[in-house]
């Protein structure tokens, strides 16, 4: 059975979509630009950047753009080059581009089984523009295809008056409720919720789905991580357009993955040093483990669903690979070694500086 090497966050520069919900962090930070990602590397040079080789195994690669990712019709060559390397790809889209799933239901089953989409159900949106059933028969679709799926809904305000309807028209459309996320404020320092409700209230509200994404995020939403963290070496994220590897989201960056296709990427965990206020995707990096230690579900746990008629939204090869954590296929660092990222960090300038604004060490 393969196991995920690495996870790899890659981030599309598509800044325009079809849609404009309220929610979106792009809409709230008002970045809609119209700009359509043209990627200045092939796909082939893209497969080579990310060989099995250079990440050391096969790796579970994540593909989101700031828009509406399936805009770029460039993405599809991108996608199958990956899957061809061997590795699995995720795509998040609003489901609504019928073009471009024809085309990759013409992919055949051996291809599709290692590729997962992430369905953003927007239903006011769909709703308002009449886009419902080209949603819903866009997911079927890519299951009849052989392609893995999750549908997943941004819990929004606006949306409670409209909540029994939405389970409605999932239990009609797919036989099983959709997954809930939680709707994050980019505007404000600590990433908090998007909500006029207290968080226990959002919490109560939402939980009637049952959704386990839902219930995993509102765990660990506001709580700081302090563990080590491997993010830098299990998982990166990765600006496919211009080759920037960072750690994490606010991590360092570890080297350009298009200046030399040949060298080895410097993987390098960021340990105790996470600067964010919380792991606000911690729903895909501590459920496939970036922090060992914590107890987490898997990332198949938090994204499938089994519909009334018995089937499921993850195909067996994809649920297999899902139900695997990066720590399975990589090893810890020695005392030595952590000890040595923690003394760079100490003492770099940055930290000195930190420490002696706020008065706090770590």
């Amino acid at each position: 059975m393969e196991k995920i090497k690495r996870f790899v966050d890659c981030y599309i520069p598509t800044e325009t979509c079809n849609l404009r919900c309220h929610y979106c962090y792009i809409t709230q930070k008002r970045k809609f630009n119209s700009k359509l990602v043209n990627f200045s590397h092939s796909p082939e040079t893209i497969r080579a950047a990310l060989s099995r080789e250079r990440l050391g195994g096969v790796s579970l690669i994540n593909l989101c753009a700031g828009g509406e990712t399936l805009l770029s019709e460039e993405l599809l060559k991108v996608t199958h080059a990956l899957i061809d390397e061997g590795h699995y790809v995720m795509i998040v889209t609003n489901g609504t581009l019928c073009g471009r799933f024809d085309q990759i239901a013409e992919w055949g089953r051996e291809v599709l089984s290692h590729l997962f989409f992430k369905f953003s159900f927007h239903f006011l949106e769909l709703e308002r523009l009449g886009m419902m059933d080209r949603f819903f028969e866009n997911v079927q679709k890519m299951k009849d295809a052989g392609a893995s799926f999750t549908v997943e809904i941004t819990p929004s305000d606006e949306l409670i008056p409209r909540i029994e309807d939405v389970k409605a028209v999932c239990m009609e459309k797919l036989g099983a409720f959709c997954h809930v996320t939680i709707a994050r404020d980019d505007r404000t320092l600590g990433i908090d919720v998007l909500s006029d409700h207290d968080f226990e209230t959002y919490k109560q509200i939402w939980g009637q789905f049952d959704s386990e994404l839902f219930a995993y995020k509102s765990e660990i939403f506001h709580k700081k991580r302090n563990e080590f963290c491997y993010a830098g070496d299990w998982t990166t994220c990765l600006n496919l357009e211009t080759g920037s590897l960072r750690q994490c989201y606010a991590g360092k960056e570890l080297c350009n993955i298009y200046e030399d296709i040949s060298a080895p990427i410097p993987f390098e965990a960021i340990g105790h040093g996470c600067p964010m206020p919380h792991c606000y995707n911690g729903h895909a990096f501590l459920a496939l483990g970036v922090i060992p230690e914590l107890e987490a579900p898997t990332y198949a746990d938090l994204r499938n669903r089994v519909c009334k008629d018995g089937s499921e939204w993850l195909v067996p090869e994809m649920k297999a690979f899902m139900n695997t954590k990066v720590g399975e296929s990589n090893c810890p660092y020695s005392h030595l070694k952590r000890m040595k990222i923690r003394a760079f960090r100490e003492g770099s300038l940055l930290y000195r500086f930190k420490r002696k604004l706020t008065g706090k060490g770590r």
